[in-house]
């Protein structure tokens, strides 16, 4: 656990949990050289709770072993402990990042406090077609993502919407995108082009147990219009899409995203049972 010494935006580097000498515990030591990582991933813990946490676990050690060889065991055991650092009050997001030191990757924690959770997303699209390197892993794609919205923030918006080269909807820079057709939930179809999103996974899950049918579209946004469209993150959960800047959409109504929310929340588990969670992890 942080203590009241440790600054709550500072880097922890892992040293593993039988480190000793200048580690917290846990296994941790604050970072005073901060790298470019290659892998990130982050989860909302609020009150003490986390969402989707076999999850978050599965995609990032899944990256971690894609990209370095790091063995899956080693990022169960640092995010484990990760996650018991975080404080049992208020609402945080921390971020766990791969590093490379001396040509070694090394696992570190960002235990950041939450922003505020946005109730809408207002969306730009990009001009010009996807251009990720390894859209599968959060992390390699950092810089031109964030560049992205910028670019929609200075644009008066909230959020970019990437579009595939034949200008079909793929994904926002942070979020996954669903749409509604009357009673059938829509989507981008999964493909090597989407990052695995969390939340998206955890409303199909949902789908699923409520009977809802699911439907894979390749769209572009205009035919969006009128409907009620989702852009959905770990962080903020389900944000009705409620304008689109620049473009000759009309936002529909939103009728579902509480229910939804609440049925997301439900989901969270406190830390003492992610240990349990992450023996046979599941895979924004």
């Amino acid at each position: 656990m942080m203590t009241s010494k440790t600054p709550a935006t500072a880097r922890m580097r892992w040293a593993g949990s039988g480190a000793g000498t200048g580690c917290a515990p846990g296994g941790f030591a604050l970072v005073n050289d901060p790298s470019r990582p290659l892998v990130v991933d982050s989860w909302l813990v609020a009150d003490g709770r986390v969402r989707a946490w076999p999850a978050h676990l599965a995609r990032f050690s899944s990256a971690c072993a894609r990209m370095t060889g790091l063995p899956a065991a080693r990022c169960v055991e640092f995010m484990v402990a990760s996650v018991r650092q975080i404080p049992a009050t208020g609402r945080w997001f921390p971020r766990v990042e791969l590093v490379m030191i001396d040509d070694q990757p090394r696992l570190q924690l960002w235990p950041r406090p939450a922003p505020a959770r946005g109730e809408a997303v207002r969306l730009w699209i990009s001009p010009t077609a996807d251009q990720r390197v390894q859209p599968t892993v959060k992390g390699v794609d950092l810089d031109y993502l964030a560049e992205l919205r910028q670019a929609a923030v200075r644009a008066g918006a909230d959020e970019t919407l990437i579009l595939s080269a034949d200008g079909r909807v793929r994904e926002g820079t942070t979020t996954s995108v669903l749409w509604w057709r009357g009673r059938t939930l829509c989507l981008p179809p999964d493909t090597p082009h989407l990052l695995p999103g969390v939340t998206r996974a955890a409303i199909l899950g949902l789908a699923a147990t409520r009977g809802i049918r699911v439907q894979e579209e390749e769209s572009r946004p205009r035919e969006l219009a009128g409907l009620e469209v989702w852009a959905v993150n770990a962080l903020h959960g389900i944000r009705p899409v409620r304008g689109w800047v620049g473009a000759s959409i009309d936002a529909g109504p939103s009728h579902r995203e509480r229910l939804w929310n609440t049925l997301l929340r439900d989901q969270a588990i406190p830390p003492s049972e992610c240990g349990t969670a992450a023996e046979a992890p599941a895979n924004r």
